[in-house]
């Protein structure tokens, strides 16, 4: 595991959220339609490569340059990880930890 890409923070709404964030500094990085007909609204701040992600859920999404390598030692150190999900965005696999907060492995 490499950095934290991306944070997902869970919002009402999306509109209120993104003008909130807007204020703060943020700029939307991706605005585009994602799976069961929501819209994945992505922003950062300016020259970061951390980025926030407004969506109905939370996570932690965390880049790896071999998403495999890292599911192996993970899965040896006891912890359950999801399949590995391809996208046309890169290679993604999903795990929780103990309070239930998503974390997701990501492969460019």
């Amino acid at each position: 595991m490499t950095n934290i890409e991306i944070i997902i923070l869970p919002v009402t709404d999306k509109q209120k959220a993104k003008e909130f964030y807007m204020q703060l500094g943020f700029q939307v990085l991706v605005e585009a339609p994602a799976d069961h007909g929501h819209t994945w609204l992505q922003m950062g701040l300016p020259g970061r490569t951390t980025s926030i992600a407004l969506m109905h859920f939370h996570g932690v999404i965390i880049g790896t340059g071999d998403i495999e390598k890292d599911i192996r030692e993970l899965k040896t150190n006891g912890i359950e990880v999801g399949k590995i999900d391809e996208q046309p965005w890169g290679r993604f696999a999903w795990m929780k930890d103990p309070d239930g907060n998503g974390l997701c492995l990501h492969q460019k």
